[in-house]
């Protein structure tokens, strides 16, 4: 087995192997349109198809926002990956044989990836080594009975691997210490902890029932750990190391993310003990943030499996206050969000252990309440409905939510139902709801402010999205350069001659460079391989962008000629105007000696570009 770089022969077997509308169509549901494959963009949220599958060049590439590249780049995107993980893993299912190692050029890891690969060994030792310790020791006879009580089966323990650690200050100390782990790298991988006099090492763990937590690929890379007494803090998680971030961090995902991805959505829980009973409920997409703030790369790591979040938080106050926070993070993200929601103040696993799994699949799970409807209840609580100026100012604020719908007819739909229970009439509060909707667009200004405007259908004939901006005619000049060079050889010897890397644009200067060691291999145009030899994503992007231009005319050495002049003109011509604005400037401040000076500077820069376009003639 090779160390190093992937080899070039095994890329390509690995873009045959796997082909993009395959590859893509497990995802994304693609139909035909023209020589094309669209379908709803998996990387952002969008009412109409932008995402495009090109089946002749082996790409893909999103026009809302802007991600391309090959059948590689969709799985990294998609999964999360790396460059070399997504190989490997697409090698795999493809039974192209792996033949080399991952490592630095030199051959050998360095010292973190050694450090990364002890500690997840360990972490996997100590994970069997507390699950054998809550199943056939004495010391772990207490938590066995307390997880019975629960309603943990023998298949849930198993399925999880719960673990305990007991109540004495050096069982995992002693248990990695004597199969010869470094106790300094223990502590900073979070499974032990330095005395405080620095004479040694204790257990972080003690008299706890142990959760492992694992990473994407099913890794054991921390604990959390619940008391079985009334220490604090009830639930303690492993300290961020080199493995383990609990701001990204999802529990469960691993063994979620099937389910996940065929529904494209996921039920997000507070909790271990909800997940876990959850899931013996029938909930397999189900996952935690672990009791810690709820941040923008949890959003982020879940948009990238999902479309649609069910938020089950606890029934309590301070549950739903939580959801109240979640819920804008999912929507900012183009996420479809909404809330199971539990009666009676009980969390999901009470719910389940009183009520059985069926009545929270039914009542819970499979009838969640919209953003909406959970925001009017939510509002119910900081109002007394039985004064009349409890009342009053609740429909106020009702009618305010409501007016955030973007849907008309949603708008009327709530307003009925306040309209209904509190004896006001629909007309008075459609016109509240108008009013504030002026209002709101007085503060806004003119046209449409969303951020996602190439998917809303007033913007979406008239409006470039934000992502990609309006192309200059000498850019688009450049890209047309590329995509026939990308295509042909000899297009790209012609350009290299005439031209070389001049290219007005940074990125496309880079793409001619890469294309001109491309073919100076030997290789032949094919744009799937060249976009997998660049390894750099905005290049990927870049390449994928202009694959996917529409109706490319064919061109001759007189065009290229012709693109290659304006390509060649561009910084005389960016030159001529600051000469003009310094000249303006110059005049206005009466310097006439330096007006006179710039004129001339300016008449022969537009006697050279003159020279040019008679070269052409």
């Amino acid at each position: 087995m090779t160390v190093g770089r992937i080899p070039e022969e095994a890329i390509e077997a690995v873009l045959r192997h796997h082909d993009i509308v395959e590859t893509v169509g497990r995802h994304v549901h693609l139909t035909k349109n023209g020589k094309y494959m669209k379908g709803l963009c998996p990387f952002h949220s969008e009412k109409t198809p932008s995402f495009t599958v090109t089946p002749e060049k082996q790409i893909f590439y999103c026009y809302g926002c802007g991600k391309g590249g090959n059948a590689i780049h969709f799985v990294m995107e998609m999964e999360g990956y790396s460059f070399p993980e997504a190989v490997r893993v697409m090698a795999e299912e493809a039974h192209v044989p792996v033949t080399w190692e991952p490592s630095q050029q030199s051959g050998e890891q360095t010292a973190e990836q050694k450090d990364r690969q002890i500690l997840l060994e360990a972490h996997e030792y100590a994970a069997k080594f507390y699950h054998y310790l809550l199943l056939n020791t004495e010391f772990g006879r207490g938590a066995n009975q307390y997880l019975r009580d629960r309603g943990m089966s023998d298949k849930l323990i198993n399925q999880f691997m719960l673990g305990y650690a007991p109540d004495r200050w050096d069982t995992l100390v002693n248990f990695l210490q004597k199969r010869g782990y470094d106790l300094a790298l223990m502590e900073r991988g979070g499974l032990v902890s330095a005395k405080s006099d620095g004479s040694g090492y204790v257990d972080r763990f003690r008299d706890r029932i142990m959760f492992p937590i694992w990473d994407k690929d099913g890794k054991v890379i921390a604990f959390a750990g619940r008391v079985l007494g009334d220490a604090q803090p009830k639930y303690l998680n492993s300290s961020d190391s080199m493995l383990f971030h609990k701001s990204r961090t999802l529990y469960n995902l691993h063994q979620a993310r099937p389910s996940i991805r065929k529904s494209r959505t996921v039920v997000l829980f507070e909790g271990y003990m909800d997940v876990i009973k959850a899931w013996s409920a029938g909930v397999r997409n189900g996952v935690a943030s672990m009791g810690t703030a709820f941040t923008d790369e949890h959003v982020e790591r879940i948009r990238r499996n999902a479309d649609e979040v069910i938020v089950c938080y606890d029934g309590d106050d301070a549950g739903q206050a939580a959801a109240m926070k979640t819920i804008p993070m999912f929507e900012k993200a183009g996420l479809k969000v909404k809330v199971a929601a539990i009666p009676g103040r009980k969390d999901p696993d009470e719910y389940i252990s009183e009520y059985g799994p069926q009545a929270f699949l039914r009542e819970v799970i499979d009838s969640p309440l919209t953003v909406t409807k959970f925001r009017l209840l939510f509002l119910r609580k900081s109002h007394k409905l039985l004064e009349e100026e409890g009342r009053k100012n609740y429909v106020l604020e009702g009618v305010r939510i409501i007016a955030e719908l973007e849907s008309a007819t949603e708008r009327e739909f709530y307003l009925r139902e306040l309209s209904g229970e509190f004896g006001i009439s629909l007309d008075t509060l459609k016109q509240d709801c108008h009013q504030i909707l002026l209002n709101r667009q007085k503060v806004r200004g003119g046209g449409d402010n969303n951020d996602n405007s190439w998917n809303n259908g007033r913007n979406e004939s008239r409006r470039a999205p934000k992502s990609m901006p309006a192309v200059s005619v000498h850019h688009q000049i450049e890209r047309r350069l590329l995509y026939w060079m990308m295509h042909d050889t000899e297009a790209a010897e012609f350009v290299f001659d005439k031209l070389g890397d001049a290219f007005n644009v940074e990125d496309h200067a880079a793409l001619a460079a890469y294309l001109y060691a491309y073919y100076s291999q030997g290789n032949d145009p094919e744009v799937s391989r060249f976009v997998a030899s660049l390894r750099d994503e905005r290049l990927e992007r870049t390449a994928a962008s202009i694959l996917s231009m529409d109706i490319i005319p064919p061109y001759d050495n007189e065009v290229l000629e012709a693109y290659v002049t304006e390509v060649l003109k561009q910084p005389k011509l960016r030159e001529l105007d600051e000469r003009r604005e310094e000249w303006i400037r110059a005049e206005r401040s009466g310097d006439v000696v330096r007006a006179a000076v710039i004129a001339s500077e300016i008449i022969a820069l537009e006697r050279q570009l003159k020279g040019r376009q008679d070269d052409r003639v």
